[in-house]
């Protein structure tokens, strides 16, 4: 695992352990009220679904990963209703664009990646610094 990547894993890890517990203000039943930081959370899913499909089509071996980080997030944030539709949605969005546009490993998905990883870490150490606790 090269030095970048396992950076932005535990940037990941760590942000979303730290992402603050939110109280449940909707009624049971009713959507989970909006975070100031959902449309970081929707970019870093979508993020996590390219991931997933790229790091698997180039060979990483590293199984359900990615999908794992997705469910830790979303177990993190507890999120109901549409909130969490959308958040899945970003997921499978990030997922199903690179798996339309690649079937095998090139240097334009290595790159790719690479991007990945650094603006999934730069959201990540965002987020945990203006709102974790």
């Amino acid at each position: 695992m090269s030095r970048l990547t396992a950076t932005a894993l535990l940037l990941l890890s760590l942000a979303m352990a730290g992402l603050p517990a939110r109280a449940q203000t909707a009624a049971p039943g009713q959507d989970t009220p909006a975070a100031p930081y959902d449309a970081d959370l929707q970019r870093l899913a979508e993020i996590l679904g390219s991931l997933q499909y790229l790091r698997t089509v180039c060979g990483a071996n590293e199984g359900q990963k990615w999908r794992n980080e997705m469910q830790a997030l979303i177990d993190a944030e507890a999120p109901g209703g549409e909130r969490r539709r959308q958040i899945v949605a970003r997921f499978n969005r990030g997922y199903r664009g690179f798996e339309q546009t690649y079937r095998t490993c090139t240097p334009a998905a290595d790159l790719a990646i690479r991007r990945y990883l650094e603006e999934g870490a730069k959201i990540a150490r965002d987020i945990t610094a203006r709102y974790a606790n």
